[in-house]
């Protein structure tokens, strides 16, 4: 049980370290992020939403039993990490730089997956 939430904990680190400084820069809308969505073709207004749905994703994770929120933001949090790589897959083609993506959405589903056997253990 202990190792379980020790690993639970770190992988909820590791998604922290993702996509909280992701959110922030998308909220302030800077102009790295700016460049990326031109370049993905998605309208600029949209970039401080993400950035602010994220961000409550990752402070949902955090709140402890409020299940059914933290269900939601896995959900969320997956969704915006597979549509972020379509999206980059399907504009720019396959880059090496993309396999962080991969290692995150890892992150997110191991971390569901912890916080599921957490759950069963009580």
């Amino acid at each position: 049980m202990k190792n379980l939430n020790i690993y639970y904990w770190i992988s909820i680190g590791l998604i922290l370290f993702f996509l909280v400084p992701g959110s922030i820069m998308n909220i302030m809308k800077t102009p790295d992020w700016l460049e990326v969505f031109t370049q993905l073709g998605y309208p600029e207004y949209l970039l401080p939403f993400l950035g602010v749905a994220k961000l409550s994703g990752c402070v949902a994770l955090l709140l402890p039993n409020f299940n059914r929120l933290k269900e939601w933001a896995y959900a969320g949090l997956f969704f915006d990490l597979v549509g972020a790589t379509y999206s980059g897959l399907m504009v720019g083609g396959f880059e090496p730089a993309m396999l962080i993506m991969f290692i995150a959405l890892a992150v997110v589903l191991i971390s569901y997956w912890l916080w599921h056997k957490k759950l069963a253990q009580g």
